[in-house]
């Protein structure tokens, strides 16, 4: 019960900080052509310069090592281990929105593949034809009316939302697994998660380096490709609504 009192906070809390920044959102609109809001892109092209140094000098030369080194099976196993684990905040995710069958979906694919894959080693339920589930508590927020807001870059994590920056933040606390498993293992998906974004980040190293390294100017390059995928992802057809209370009428914060 305690547990569930502290995620209850730590959500109540979450929701909170993304009114005060809708409230605290600058006063000049800030939309470009494209349906994107961009009060903050002063102090997000300095974040993203941050982050492509830090790409350059570590990120990718650890990604194109690691994808060099260990053979592809290796990779997709730790990728499976990593995607296995975070099914757990998936399910309740979906439970959050109401979605029964993605929960019952995401508890097939957790229970299969953490028995006959091995805790996820291997893509079992794929095998028999479990279709893939995938969500986070930035979903959950949508699906309960919340705006996307403002574009945001964060340090090291990239291109990211209002919302699902306070998705990302509550997602740290949405898995059951967090509160179950003691230290050291607790840290065991944590590993696999970051070696399973080398993977990732080595796999496409040239995609990656034509956006970051060769476009005209990566930083909106970089903002209109994540805002894309993310608007297709949640099924936003008409994406540019969920703006307009952030950039249009912050007088009702």
């Amino acid at each position: 019960m305690a547990l569930f009192s502290r995620a209850t906070r730590i959500i109540s809390a979450t929701l909170l900080a993304l009114s005060v920044a809708a409230c605290s959102a600058p006063d000049d609109v800030a939309v470009t052509q494209d349906g994107i809001y961009d009060p903050y892109e002063t102090q997000n092209r300095k974040v993203h310069a941050f982050n492509l140094g830090l790409d350059r000098a570590i990120v990718r030369p650890a990604s194109v090592g690691y994808s060099t080194i260990l053979p592809d099976d290796v990779e997709d196993s730790v990728s499976h281990f990593a995607r296995n684990l975070g099914q757990p905040s998936v399910v309740v995710n979906s439970l959050l929105q109401g979605d029964l069958r993605g929960a019952g979906l995401s508890t097939a694919r957790f229970v299969t593949n953490s028995t006959l894959g091995i805790f996820g080693l291997f893509d079992v339920a794929s095998d028999f034809d479990v279709p893939d589930h995938d969500t986070d508590f930035g979903q959950t927020l949508q699906v309960w009316g919340v705006g996307e807001g403002a574009f945001i870059t964060l340090p090291v994590l990239g291109p990211s939302t209002q919302r699902d920056t306070a998705g990302k933040v509550v997602d740290l606390f949405t898995n059951p697994l967090s509160y179950a498993v003691d230290s050291p293992e607790a840290y065991y998906g944590t590993a696999a998660s970051v070696a399973s974004g080398l993977s990732t980040r080595g796999r496409f190293s040239d995609t990656v380096d034509a956006i970051l390294y060769e476009s005209a100017d990566s930083y909106a390059q970089a903002r209109l490709i994540y805002l894309q995928n993310r608007r297709f992802e949640l099924g936003d057809q008409e994406s540019s609504i969920e703006i307009d209370p952030f950039a249009l009428d912050t007088e009702g914060f």
